[in-house]
């Protein structure tokens, strides 16, 4: 007997809308990760073309 003979997709509803509200840990982390790096390197280029600027 295979597996999608039993399956009931209105049986686990509950379980299924308590981990798509959730981000996996390691996507938020990336992201949190990106923005920091991403807000880093703006600031820098940002500081470059000021500094070259008012030379």
């Amino acid at each position: 007997m295979s597996d999608s003979e039993n399956f009931d997709p209105l049986g686990s509803k509950k379980n299924y809308e308590a981990q798509e509200r959730k981000f996996p840990r390691g996507v938020v982390i990336r992201l949190f990760a990106y923005l920091i790096a991403g807000h880093i390197f703006a600031a820098f280029l940002y500081l470059l073309f000021a500094v070259a600027g008012k030379g």
